[in-house]
């Protein structure tokens, strides 16, 4: 059995956005896959059904539904980012103990998302962890390649002078923990709290047992805290 990765020797603590720093039953992100599936529709011209279908052919296939409206239509990033991240925020309450934990990890603390820096900004500033965080790398700055292509995280090490022997990462989709993991970084996968009812896909929930995955977590606050008590 290969050994897990541990903590000792971190130095650098990467974050995805959605669904990893909040909890999954808030179904936040269930505005935006709303959203999605009607701009797919409107600049389709197809019925809910159909846009639905390809939303998540798209996010299955490039990573993002906006990659592959990009790629197979030519619409325009900001035009879908805009529109997409409308949403209402407010389900989203501080969490003081979350911020108290990152505060205590030795080192910086960085967010890498496939959503845009003012998504990242408003649900940072509704958990109120805004100032805890030194750096937000968007789909932007991974130039509209989305996790999990290695491009984006070379992108992401590069432009934030990260060494991944001394990276962790925290994510609640496995796949995106392949190229991470293969690079040095500590994996950890962030799953729903199992007393909860979320709506997921049913590839989504995959990967707990994958290789490139060293630790699972349904509470990313007490792992923290664990993590930053020792």
């Amino acid at each position: 059995m290969t050994e897990k990765r541990g903590f000792d020797h971190i130095d650098t603590w990467v974050f995805d956005l959605d669904n990893t720093l909040y909890p999954h039953h808030v179904n936040l992100w269930q505005q935006v896959d709303g959203r999605i599936r009607d701009f797919v529709a409107d600049a389709l011209k197809v019925e809910a059904t159909e846009a639905f279908r390809i939303q998540k052919d798209y996010y299955r296939r490039y990573g993002t539904t906006m990659r592959g409206m990009m790629t197979e239509h030519g619409i325009s990033a900001d035009q879908f980012l805009a529109y997409v991240h409308d949403i209402d925020h407010s389900p989203l309450e501080p969490n003081p103990a979350m911020g108290e934990a990152l505060f205590k990890l030795p080192g910086r603390k960085l967010i890498l998302t496939n959503a845009s820096v003012a998504h990242a900004e408003k649900v940072l500033e509704r958990l109120a962890l805004g100032v805890t965080f030194d750096g937000v790398f968007d789909i932007i700055s991974a130039e509209f390649e989305p996790k999990p292509a290695r491009r984006t995280y070379q992108r992401f090490l590069d432009l934030h002078d990260v060494d991944a022997s001394h990276a962790a990462m925290f994510e609640d989709l496995a796949r995106n923990l392949a190229i991470p993991h293969e690079l040095g970084m500590t994996t950890v996968l962030v799953v729903p709290d199992g007393a909860k009812k979320v709506v997921r896909e049913t590839w989504e929930m995959e990967g707990r047992d994958a290789a490139h995955v060293d630790h699972v977590t349904e509470d990313l606050t007490g792992f923290l805290a664990g993590i930053a008590g020792k």
